[in-house]
């Protein structure tokens, strides 16, 4: 019986070691029938699990961006349940490691060779190595047969919508719609925002705080003065903001997360359709 436990137990390791760090050659179909693609950089390997729905395609795609709290297993479960409504879901280690009070709410997946997790002043500083890694991958993804040309949207939760919204205001073109759950907007994103070409999704608790992984830039009263920036510049923009929600809760709360990713969908189905 204790062999027999002992086997079980590095059996499992195997599998888990396997599932987090796929050879970074070559792309392939995963034991969970994910497909792994990996993106060489200068920076680093950017990973991706890629969720396909079922059928030949081409369907759209959402390439997904997680926050500081780092790459995780919940960031794959959004990608798994966009593929359900038929999105190509593709979850990004866009960088490696992770910080922040927002660390308890998700299950954590790491990849070394990863892009570096950035902390320096100034945002074009900051997302200097992202933009390159969100550029490779985008170029990559847009080649998948599956993948339909021209229906390409981003996703970030919390840094990553920022990376996601300066990627597409100095890429513009890049992708199709853009997506933004608990993101910060700090005064110079707002300004900017002016140049902003394609319909935006915001979904925002109402009650985001430092203490559960947000910041003073993702505070409530900031996403409403974004919104209205957006909206006075004629901007095609839709919001949802969750009452009572935290910066966390998509990953704590089943109600919620089953909301944004209906939201996501019915959003993509409409602004693809125009």
């Amino acid at each position: 019986m204790l062999r027999a436990l002992l086997f079980i137990v590095i059996l499992s390791s195997y599998h888990q070691a396997e599932a987090q760090n796929p050879n970074t050659n070559t792309d392939r179909k995963n034991n969970d029938s994910l497909y792994w693609i990996h993106v060489t950089t200068d920076s680093g390997i950017v990973h991706a699990a890629v969720a396909f729905p079922k059928g030949s395609g081409p369907f759209p795609a959402v390439i997904i961006l997680h926050g500081t709290h780092g790459f995780a297993q919940e960031y794959i479960n959004i990608a798994r349940r966009l593929a359900d409504n038929g999105i190509v879901g593709i979850a990004a280690c866009w960088f490696r490691g992770r910080k922040g009070a927002g660390e308890r709410f998700i299950t954590p997946i790491d990849f070394l060779d990863a892009p570096p997790l950035v902390d320096v002043p100034g945002l074009d500083r900051r997302f200097q190595i992202a933009m390159v890694s969100i550029d490779s991958l985008i170029g990559r993804v847009i080649n998948l047969p599956q993948v339909q040309k021209k229906h390409l949207a981003l996703f970030g939760h919390s840094r990553g919508g920022g990376a996601a919204l300066l990627y597409l205001l100095a890429h513009p073109g890049k992708a199709n719609a853009l997506i933004l759950n608990s993101t910060g907007y700090p005064s110079e994103v707002v300004k900017r925002s002016v140049n902003l070409n394609v319909p935006v999704l915001i979904l925002h608790g109402t009650a985001d705080d430092p203490a559960d992984g947000g910041s003073a830039f993702t505070n409530i009263d900031t996403v409403r003065q974004f919104v209205a920036q957006l909206r006075n510049s004629k901007k095609d923009v839709e919001v949802k903001y969750y009452e009572g929600s935290g910066h966390n809760a998509l990953f704590s709360n089943s109600s919620q997360f089953n909301d944004t990713v209906q939201q996501i969908s019915e959003f993509l189905k409409k602004s693809f359709a125009k």
